[in-house]
């Protein structure tokens, strides 16, 4: 009877996987065979055709988001399906759609699960995990919460990439000791959903936290002549990442509710696996030296870039790939351990990038923003602010969040002056939800990260992350009308 229902359910899935693998062809054809489409048209009159080239990179995109969130075939699989159709049907050249697999942002998100690697083979993440189990105990709901603090407060000082890389072995070990070995379970759904939603919610409040917060104050300062200071961002910032990563505690709390209240014995066992340890090995130290000299050089050149006009920092990506050239050098890694680097999650954030630079190179992107925009000019400033932040975390979560911001700040900021609103809070609720993508793996690094964990499924992830975003898009309308104003940002011109 068991073997007849464990068919059936696997007989299911395979034809809702099937069914959602020619739903996304299908899409893909009806949007590349379509006629033209009509053109956008700003708040100045001015016209923006959809082109042919542009039309394509919209129908790979309806047939990439089909195959992410229903998982018809391994995630980095549909990644190289989005270089292969864009250079089958002519979109973009082979020269630029694959490039892209490697561009800077790629490589960094591998700098940073090397690091995490490393963290697990020289026994520094058990070292961490069991310390920090000894302090919070043996509440699986202050297991949570300790989780949640440390990710969010670790992506103020380093990029939420890093710190998801960082603490995902950590949760690892974390989760081992609750007694479920690798089965899915609801601790297991909101310990590793959780830190990757609380990495972007932490990652809003300084600059530090991702290279989104930089592009957009270039955008806003080249536009509205006029600059925003590193600690003004912190402090409109700051009451929102940290309020949004108390709310998502009690969120999981209850939509993810762990199965256990405790975990009886817990602490003492904590204590005792710590001890068994025994001292701190060389390998521990010389890793921690490096990743600590790795974090300091990206803060440092962070901090450099936002106070010194016209400094040119190494970019973040070579600053960190050193920390993995030197894991190699010093022994602490070999060649047998590349093995273990989860190449489905660097695809699937090769393919998101190709998609992304598709959409903005084609001008498919501009013509959406465009297109959403237009449609809110002459509505309450509320509204348009609402729909601007609603747009930016729509797209965040299909392509990079710089790209979300890229396309819709500069038609955002032309069009608010005709509404009487102040650039200052279509630029801060842009940053909020460019940084929460609760919907898609390709949003952020580490959502991809978190799913590594086999505790979830993509479409378990974009269910979750639906009433997650209604929360985010709360606290954004909360921001607008009540907080910020207390707080002496400007709302409205005049």
């Amino acid at each position: 009877m068991t073997y007849d229902s464990d068919a059936k359910t696997e007989n299911s899935i395979q034809w809702g996987k099937l069914t959602a693998l020619f739903a996304g062809i299908l899409l893909f054809f009806i949007a590349y065979y379509s006629p033209a489409w009509p053109d956008a048209v700003d708040p100045m009159g001015k016209h923006f055709a959809l082109s042919k080239e542009g039309k394509g990179a919209l129908a790979v995109f309806l047939l990439a988001s089909t195959w992410w969130v229903f998982e018809v075939v391994p995630i980095g699989v549909t990644s190289l399906a989005i270089g292969v159709l864009q250079v089958l049907f002519l979109i973009r050249p082979a020269g630029k759609a694959f490039k892209d697999f490697m561009d800077p942002s790629v490589l960094f998100i591998f700098g940073s699960i090397v690091i995490g690697l490393v963290f697990t083979k020289t026994g520094l993440t058990k070292r961490l995990a069991y310390k920090m189990l000894a302090i919070v105990g043996e509440r699986t709901s202050m297991i949570y919460l300790g989780c949640f603090v440390v990710t969010a407060a670790l992506a103020h000082i380093m990029a939420h990439t890093a710190v998801a890389a960082t603490i995902y072995p950590l949760l690892v070990a974390i989760y081992g000791l609750y007694g479920e070995g690798n089965k899915p379970t609801k601790f297991g759904k909101g310990l590793f959903m959780g830190m990757a939603y609380v990495a972007g919610a932490g990652s809003i409040v300084t600059l530090l936290g991702a290279a989104r917060g930089a592009v957009a104050i270039g955008f806003y300062k080249d536009i509205m002549q006029k600059d925003i200071g590193f600690f003004e961002l912190s402090y409109y910032m700051l009451p929102i990442g940290w309020l949004m990563t108390f709310l998502l505690w009690g969120y999981f709390m209850v939509v993810a509710k762990p199965e256990r209240a405790t975990i009886p014995g817990l602490k003492d066992r904590a204590k005792a696996l710590y001890k068994d340890l025994g001292g701190i090995t060389r390998k521990e130290v010389l890793a921690a030296s490096i990743v600590g000299l790795c974090i300091l050089g990206l803060a440092v050149s962070a901090v450099l870039k936002a106070f010194i006009p016209g400094f040119n920092p190494p970019h973040k990506t070579a600053l960190i790939l050193v920390s993995t050239i030197l894991f190699f050098i010093t022994g602490i890694l070999d060649i047998d351990d590349l093995e273990e680097i989860p190449w489905n999650i660097i695809l699937l954030f090769a393919g998101a990038m190709s998609i992304g630079f598709c959409l903005w190179e084609t001008g498919a992107a501009e013509w959406l923003a465009i297109n959403w925009l237009a449609m809110f000019k002459e509505s309450h400033w509320f509204v348009f602010v609402m729909s601007i932040a609603f747009f930016v975390m729509i797209m965040t979560n299909f392509i990079m969040n710089v790209a979300a911001i890229a396309i819709s700040l500069p038609v955002a900021l032309v069009i608010a002056p005709y509404l009487s609103v102040s650039g200052e809070v279509i630029l801060f609720a842009s940053l909020v939800t460019a940084g929460m993508p609760f919907l898609l793996l390709v949003g952020a690094a580490p959502n991809a990260i978190a799913y590594d964990s086999k505790q979830f499924t993509t479409a378990e992830f974009f269910l979750y992350g639906i009433p997650a975003s209604i929360i985010l898009m709360v606290v954004v309308g909360f921001a607008i009308y009540v907080l910020w104003p207390l707080m002496g940002m400007p709302i409205t011109l005049g």
